[in-house]
Formats: structure tokens, sequence, C-alpha cells
């Protein structure tokens, strides 16, 4: 039983416990067990086999007994019981965007709304415009939110990938008749969404390798197996596909299966005006078909009179051209990463006390950690009041005295009002050690009102940090339709820094606007956005999406000691 799965279970209890009306705390405690289960660095079962279930953060006695019910038998009655109580097309509703738990039940008690095709066939008809809650742009935006749900079905988001793609290598890296073996394809150029996961393997025995392949404990069903190709069907639903290519053609197959096309177009036509033939069998004198090289990708650049070119930039946006002039970036690496400056806490909607998230900064190797928990207005996320921040103020000087080798920062996620006001007098942002800006509130406003009201945020001298720029959620939202060139630019003018936020249906800055940054000379920070600690291991998306973006150690303010931050800052 996956990880993954186990978690889904648990927050689709969540979300059925919302639909009926349920207490607050009782679902907030599945779902703070279903992201930590998620997230767990081993198998589930393991921790079942070994008694360990309420040793994890947010199990109880109570949750313990269910999910070893779960990972025992597959399912749970409790849940089962629960989906008899309330319509299962509910659950796939509550996944479009702008569609909460109340939204939802209002649409099924009212209109008898189940699935997406009847809510679809009931904004075209203007039914739901007189419900009360609802209206003519809810409709609209409700219409928009099914299309952007059917234009990323299909795909996971990179931490799914993640944790499935690892495990499989990993698996498979102990198979005796392996010699080399790499994840390819999207997944290796840290694309935000991924279709299926492409593995490349060298081996002079396939047969053996491709047996051992399919014998993998969360493979659900195998969709095709041949010499040299093998697809199978996770357990989750996620496609693999197992590519085994002689050794001396093992790097050439693993640069063509990593792509992306765009990329490979450009490198064959490369090969071709320097007399050779490119393929994933290796690199050919184009007359003779004599093998050149292939065993070693960084070879097959080589070759080719190129620098070697990191996957996340092969995306023919450049690339080829700067490996050519040497003038490819330098990119930031996880390891240059010197502290987090997003993670929430209990103060507000995170689920660890300060402390508990300063010892575990302190196990990634960070030296220091910001705490950024939401203000005053945000009541849905419990913002703090000015009562709370001295509090928290106390709390992390005495944290501070109390962990040496980590430095927690006071800071805030202050929301950016309508009107463009932040939502705290300068005398209290004064008093941070940085502050965050963003946008929580009123998400559908008019395009251009709500880019005066981002940028009128950023003008306000206190203001370090840009919080997810554009608003997206992958698949669930848009980003906000704003000129974001307009708003780099005031980034500079402002010395804002614009956050690459690292969770993963975020990723916001994306890659093309945080190359875009680096163009105009502006700087960015990488953020996990943590609401628990076990999300602070988020930051490696982040990086790979500032790698995907040109970002180079430089460009990352959170790459500098404690000393030049606070310099940087100004604090």
């Amino acid at each position: 039983m996956k990880n993954k799965q186990v978690a889904d279970i648990l927050y689709q209890i969540a979300d059925l416990l919302d639909i009926k009306g349920d207490i607050f705390f009782k679902t907030r405690a599945y779902r703070i067990a279903a992201q930590t289960i998620e997230v767990l660095d081993e198998y589930i079962e393991t921790v079942v086999r070994e008694g360990r279930l309420e040793s994890i953060q947010g199990v109880g006695e109570a949750l313990a007994k269910k999910i070893k019910e779960i990972v025992e038998t597959g399912n749970l009655e409790y849940f089962e019981r629960l989906k008899k109580e309330i319509p299962e097309g509910l659950l796939e509703l509550l996944e479009l965007p702008g569609l909460g738990p109340k939204k939802v039940a209002a649409l099924y008690k009212n209109l008898n709304i189940t699935t997406v095709d009847a809510l679809r066939k009931a904004c075209i008809q203007g039914k739901l415009r007189d419900l009360d809650g609802f209206g003519e742009i809810t409709e609209r935006n409700i219409l928009r939110g099914i299309q952007l749900k059917e234009k990323t079905s299909g795909r996971v988001l990179l931490n799914v990938a993640y944790q499935d793609g690892n495990k499989y290598l990993d698996y498979i890296k102990k198979c005796p008749e392996v010699n080399n073996s790499a994840l390819a394809g999207s997944f290796r150029r840290k694309k935000e969404t991924i279709g299926d996961l492409d593995i490349l393997v060298s081996s002079e025995n396939p047969g053996e390798v491709m047996n051992y392949f399919v014998k993998y404990r969360d493979v659900d069903r195998v969709l095709m197996k041949g010499p040299t190709k093998t697809s199978v069907l996770l357990s989750d639903g996620l496609q693999v596909d197992l590519r085994v290519v002689k050794k001396e053609s093992y790097g050439a197959a693993l640069q063509y299966f990593t792509g992306s096309k765009e990329h490979n177009v450009k490198m064959r036509s490369i090969a071709i005006k320097k007399g050779y033939r490119l393929n994933e069998y290796g690199l050919f004198e184009k007359d003779t078909e004599n093998f050149v090289t292939g065993q070693v990708e960084k070879d097959v650049y080589s070759a080719l009179g190129l620098d070697y070119i990191e996957p996340e930039l092969r995306e023919n946006m450049g690339e080829i051209e700067a490996a050519s002039k040497g003038k490819l970036p330098q990119l930031v690496e996880h390891k240059d990463i010197r502290g987090d400056l997003h993670v929430h806490s209990i103060y507000s909607d995170g689920t660890d006390t300060i402390e508990n998230i300063a010892t575990c900064a302190k196990k990634l190797g960070y030296e220091y950690v910001g705490i950024a928990d939401h203000s005053e207005s945000l009541k849905i996320a419990r913002g703090l009041s000015e009562e709370s921040l001295i509090k928290k103020q106390k709390e992390i000087s005495q944290v501070n005295k109390k962990i040496p080798g980590i430095t927690v920062l006071f800071g805030t996620e202050c929301d950016i009002k309508t009107d463009g006001a932040l939502d705290y007098p300068d005398h209290i942002l004064n008093q941070f050690d940085f502050v965050i800006i963003g946008v929580h509130t009123a998400l559908k406003m008019d395009n251009k009102d709500m880019e005066k009201r981002i940028l009128s945020g950023m003008q306000n001298e206190h203001a370090n940090i840009l919080a997810h720029p554009t608003g997206r959620l992958i698949g669930r939202r848009e980003p906000f339709k704003i000129d974001i060139e307009n708003l780099i630019d005031t980034a500079k003018e402002t010395n804002t820094f614009l956050e690459i936020n690292s969770f993963p249906d975020r990723l916001d800055l994306n890659g093309i606007h945080a190359k875009l940054a680096k163009e105009k000379g502006v700087k960015c920070v990488i953020g996990t956005d943590a609401h628990n600690i076990a999300n602070m291991s988020y930051m490696e998306f982040g990086v790979a999406t500032a790698r995907r973006g040109w970002q180079e150690k430089s460009d990352i303010l959170n790459t500098n000691n404690l000393k030049d931050l606070r310099k940087i800052l100004g604090r």
C-alpha cells in the first residue's frame, strides 16, 4: 500500500466530513495526518509492521487504528460508510477551483448535482445564479475551472513523480544485470507536472532486467513487455516505461530520452551540419556510419562542440547557443541554500511549534529559518493579532537561546489588502526581521485592479519579498492575468525579491518567469511555504524550478549567510 494511497483516503475522509459539516478540528486532524504520511521517507507498511504509527506527527490512537486497517486490508470500513452517506462524485467536485465543501453541499442539496458533467450543464443553463452564495460570475468561474482541470488531467505534480520515481529507481539499481540507470523524460528536466515516468537502463541481459522490472511491489498492471521496452501501471495510476540499451549507447539514449523534443531537434540539426547523425544509439559519422561516441552523455555534447547542458535547461530556450559560446549559467544547487524564509507555525495555519521547526531546519543543515505566519485579517488562516505577535517574538527569542547552531528569524506573510495597503501598519512591519507580502483574498479581482494591488503592496518600504507572485495553483487555479514584465520591473525599482514558491502545486514563479527576472537583474528567493516540517523538504522543487529559470547561486537571496542576509534586508 503506497504512502500516497493512504494519504489520499485520509484527505477524502476530511473532504467528506467537510461536506457533512463536521467540526473543523476533526477534519483538520485527518488532513494533518495525510500531509505527513504523503511525504514520509519510508514505507507506511514498515511503520505499521513495527508498531510506530503513533510516532508520526498528528497520528493518535484512533487514527492509528484506521491507518492500520487501510494498510492491512486495502480499505477502511469507516470510509466506506461515509461514501454511502454522500455521493462519491462530490469528491470530484471538490477538486474544482473555487468549490469548497459548503458550495458543493449547497449544489447537492439544492440542485442534486453530483457529477462534473451535471455541474457543467447547470452552469450553461444558468441554474446556479439564483443560489445563495453563487451568481453569474461564479458560473463562469466554475466553467473555467472545469476546463483547467480537464487540461491537466492525466498528469501528476512533481512531488508525486519524485516519490514514485526515486523509489522505483532504487529498486532497479539493485538488479545485478543493470550497469547504469537513470530517470529520464520530463521528470529529469523537472517539469512541474509529469505525464509518465521514463527509466533508462544499460544492460547486456535486457530480458532479465524486464523480468525484474515488472516484479516491483507497486506494479498494478503490465501494459506491455518487450525486449527493449516495458510499460507498467503503478497502483496509484502512474505509468512507468523502462527502456534498456547497450552500454555503449547509454549516454546518447539518456540525452535522447531526456528531451525536450525541441532541444533534440536542434541537437540533431547541429550534428548533421557537422557531418554526423545523432540518435538514441549514439553519434555516428554520416557518410561511413562509424560510431563516434555515445556511452557518456557529456561526450555527445562535447563531440558537437557544446558545453554540457544541464537537463533542466533543455527546452530550446537559448541553451544550445549559450553552450556553443561557453556562456551557460552555473546553476544554483540544493546545497547552496542556507535557510528557508517561508515557514508557517502553529501561531497561524501551520501544525508545528517554532522549536520543532528550528530543530528540523538545523537537521537540514540550515543556518537560519524564517517563521512567516499570516497577518491579522486572514482569519481563515488564523492570522496573528498584535498581541499574538508579541508572544511569538518572545518565543522565538527563547528558542534561539535554547537551540544553538540555528537562528530563527521573526517574519510575516503579510496580506496585501484589496486597496494595495499592507495588513499591518508600518510601526509593526518595522519590528520584523523580514516581511513577505502576498495576495490571499479577493482572488477574482479585475486583472488591472489585481496588478495595481500587487504593485502598490511592493511600494511599501518594509516589503522584502513578494510571495507566490502569480497566485496560481497548478490544475486548480489559473495565474493572475497581470503584466509579468511590469511586475518584475517594479520589483527592481522597489528592491523586492520575487519568491520561487516550492510548494508542488504552486512552483510560482515558474521557470520562464524566473528566467525573465534574471535577465532583468531581479533577485529571487526560494521558499517552501511549509505548513508542517515535512513540507520543508519541498525546497528541492523550488531549486529545480530556479534551475529551469537559469538561476545561479548569486541570484538567490537565501544562499547568503545570515550576516549578509541581514545586511541585504536592511534589518
